[in-house]
């Protein structure tokens, strides 16, 4: 008995140390990043222990009896991206987050970490779950989702970005921090740019965009992906997307996990599409192959130096409409005039045939930042990337095999970038960047390279200075680069041998203020001065340029773009219920370069094309971009977005070509109540109608510009919430009509039409 009642002593003593790690508590506030106002009814749900609770009106929420240990912590409220967060708990702590609930209404993002408030630059993003829902697309269609850009195509596959009517070398791509080399080759040539890799991605126009090398005059694409979290336990992603026009498939497959001194992440995606068919016909030979990966890695060394090692792979090949290649310049005046391709195939293959591209891009980034104080930090990147395309024309005598275009392009970019915070209302960014590139040519064509063996040497500095004042926001920004090119060319008239010196000193400058005028209306203007000197292909095309079915040829005298251009933006939230964004701009551009379709077919050994020669003018452009959000209750939103812009030639007093037509899009928006299991549950219908481009000469291009046209879509999405893990769905057809167009921005509009309706089905379990 005396032995029982010690154990029975023993066992009331262990009671409270067994109930004290039990009597935790987690508790804090949720509020909303646009109007820093407490959002009611978020979730805040422990998936270990499967309980949780609710905010209330002062966005306020508490969870009892919480024992000692690690926690993943899930926050979700109706409209919101629901965030998870690994959570140690040793005793009762204060959790509180904010969330992007009106991230869609507001031209708020965040940027390397800052808020978009910090800057006076114009800018918009797409978040994870768009990129995840829409990852079967490539990057320049993904951005179409922005107001005021749109895209340039070649065919089905292969498009860029439009920003307020300027691409190719106008735009700079940032990939992970670091200029996307291979982008001086021309429209034809697509970003090397798994969407998958980002999780999110934002356009900038502004000052901002003078912390990167290029000359951007139309903006910045930022690709960025998500920082490495604090996470002990393996957890990943994996999506799977079907389509029915083309029978594509896209798979994707994310893991990352914190591991003893090092934490990783992983990514590998696999697409895979045949040949697409508008309402009428087949699109003969514009499958496409992707295989791509990037593995991320990132150490702490100690509190104040981090370093991270990126790596990323992307293999593609691309087939190029058959009925764009003709042999002789009678069939192909015929063939551009034709209401169905030439070598239309009335089935369905998942053949690349020539015409065609094979191209493999690989980015190694090293980066390491080091703190020294509160008010300094450091940052110094490492870069290198590799480019190799190979072009293949539909070639005699069984050489289709050969390619015709073999190019092979290395980059080295090392930086260091500083950061002084002078106080709390002012800060410096400055840095240092120098590139090297290596561009050379494979004999193994066997034909006269279009992009002749290159090397340059470009050298930049910049800075950028903040300051908050009361109710202003005041930043400026300067810039300065030297380019050098050292090219070696073959001419084409007697086969000798050229040697070209290019320098270009470039000097931008750019200034923004932004004024909160009340709590509801928000004004920004930038002015800025840029420089933009011209790149290789403009400088030394000679040939066909296969992708956009055209023998290009350069100019050697090309002089440097210079661009004055202003950019307003008022916002203004009413209620928290209506958002109206209203962006004009104007852009003038001295030696502004082009590309002129002249009034010429030629023959060639590999078919007959049209000739396209790079021309340079006095440029003006202007726009408005204008985008109303509206959302009366919490489960419906409505959303309105127009572009206009208009290019004109101010020296030749004729239209600019090229520029995109204006654009209305409209979408409604239903969202489902949420239930236990089953969340973010939305029905949206919208419909875009294109402008046909009048303000264009007949004599300008080969064929007027197509009519104008509409399409309507829809999408339905939700979420099934199991104990640790997530399960999407997602179904969306585009061109619910069928409806027979061209568009203007698609280069092989000349020999075709656009894809019909298609039926994209999607499904995602995140772990």
């Amino acid at each position: 008995m005396n032995k029982l009642f010690k154990i029975l002593l023993g066992l009331l003593w262990a009671v409270p140390l067994w109930a004290q790690p039990c009597s935790f508590s987690i508790s804090g506030y949720i509020t909303d990043e646009s109007t820093q106002k407490p959002l009611v009814n978020v979730h805040i749900f422990i998936e270990e222990l499967q309980i949780g609770g609710f905010t209330n009106e002062l966005g306020f929420y508490e969870i009892h009896h919480i024992c000692s240990g690690n926690y993943h912590i899930r926050i979700s409220h109706i409209g919101c991206e629901t965030l998870k967060v690994f959570l140690p708990v040793t005793e009762s702590i204060t959790f509180s987050k904010i969330l992007h609930h009106h991230a869609e209404l507001i031209d708020e993002v965040i940027i390397h970490g800052e808020k978009q408030n910090n800057t006076t630059q114009s800018s918009q993003a797409i978040k994870k779950e768009e990129i995840v829902l829409k990852g079967n697309k490539n990057l320049a269609d993904l951005l179409e989702e922005i107001t005021g850009v749109q895209s340039i195509k070649n065919g089905s596959g292969i498009s860029k970005p439009v920003i307020h009517g300027l691409t190719g070398n106008r735009i700079g791509i940032v990939n992970n921090g670091i200029v996307q080399s291979g982008q001086q080759w021309g429209n034809d040539h697509a970003p090397e740019i798994d969407p998958f890799v980002a999780h999110h991605i934002s356009v900038i126009k502004g000052t901002g965009a003078l912390a990167y090398s290029g000359g951007s005059l139309g903006g910045i694409v930022l690709i960025e992906p998500k920082e490495l979290d604090n996470e002990p336990h393996l957890h990943g992603q994996t999506h799977y997307i079907t389509e029915s026009n083309g029978r594509g498939h896209t798979a994707n497959l994310q893991l990352e996990k914190k591991s003893k001194g090092f934490s990783w992440r992983t990514l590998g995606t696999f697409k895979q599409s045949g040949d697409t068919h508008t309402p009428d016909y087949y699109l003969t030979n514009t499958g496409k192959k992707e295989i791509n990966g990037a593995i991320q890695l990132e150490s702490h060394f100690s509190e104040k130096w981090k370093s991270n090692l990126y790596y990323s792979l992307f293999n593609t090949e691309n087939g190029i409409l058959r009925g764009s290649h003709i042999g002789n310049s009678e069939d192909l005046q015929q063939a551009i005039r034709a209401p169905k391709p030439y070598f239309t195939q009335d089935n369905f293959s998942y053949s690349i045939n020539a015409p065609k591209q094979k191209v493999s891009h690989h980015l190694l980034k090293w980066k390491n930042n080091y703190t020294f104080s509160d008010k300094i930090s450091a940052e110094f990147v490492y870069a290198n990337q590799i480019n190799n395309r190979k072009e293949f024309d539909v070639r005699r005598s069984g050489r289709s095999d050969i390619p015709a275009l073999s190019l092979l392009q290395t980059q080295h970019t090392i930086e260091g970038l500083f950061t002084f915070q002078l106080n709390d209302k002012k800060s410096i960014k400055t840095g240092i960047q120098n590139q090297l590139i290596d561009n050379s040519n494979n004999p193994e064509t066997g034909i006269l390279p279009l992009i002749p063996d290159y090397n340059s040497i470009q050298s930049g500095i910049f800075g950028i200075f903040q300051q908050q004042k009361n109710n202003w926001f005041f930043e400026y920004g300067t810039r300065y680069d030297f380019k050098h090119f050292n090219v070696v060319s073959i001419s084409r008239e007697n086969r000798n041998i050229e040697r070209f010196n290019h320098q270009f000193h470039n000097l931008s400058f750019s200034g923004g203020i932004k004024h909160f005028t009340t709590e509801h209306i928000k004004n920004s203007l930038n002015i800025g001065w840029v420089s933009r000197s011209p790149e290789i292909n403009e400088l030394h095309s000679n040939g066909l340029h296969q992708g956009i079915s055209g023998i290009e040829e350069g100019n050697k005298n090309l002089k440097q773009e210079h661009v004055f251009k202003i950019i307003g933006t008022t916002d203004i939230k009413i209620n928290n219920h209506l958002f109206i964004q209203v962006a004009p701009y104007v852009q003038n551009i001295n030696d502004y370069i082009y590309l002129q379709p002249e009034n010429e077919f030629r023959n060639t050994i590999r078919g007959a094309f049209p000739v396209f020669s790079y021309q340079q003018t006095n440029a003006r452009i202007i726009g408005n971009d204008v985008m109303i959000m509206y959302e009366p209750t919490e489960s419906l939103k409505l959303n309105l977005r127009h572009a206009y812009i208009k290019g004109d030639d101010t020296q030749n007093k004729t239209p600019l070509i090229g520029i995109p037509a204006q654009k209305l899009f409209g979408s409604i928006s239903f969202r489902l109540s949420d239930k236990i299991h089953w969340k973010n549950s939305t029905a949206t219908l919208n419909g875009q109608y294109v402008f046909r481009q009048n303000h264009l000469l007949l004599s300008q291009d080969f064929l007027p510009p197509p009519p104008a046209y509409f399409l309507l879509g829809t999408q339905l999405t939700t979420q099934y919430q199991l104990k640790q893990s997530v399960l999407k769905w997602n179904l969306r057809v585009e061109n619910m009509l069928n409806t027979t167009y061209r568009d203007y921005l698609n280069r092989l509009r000349y020999f075709s039409d656009e894809k019909g309706i298609n039926f994209i089905m999607g499904v995602s379990y995140e772990f």
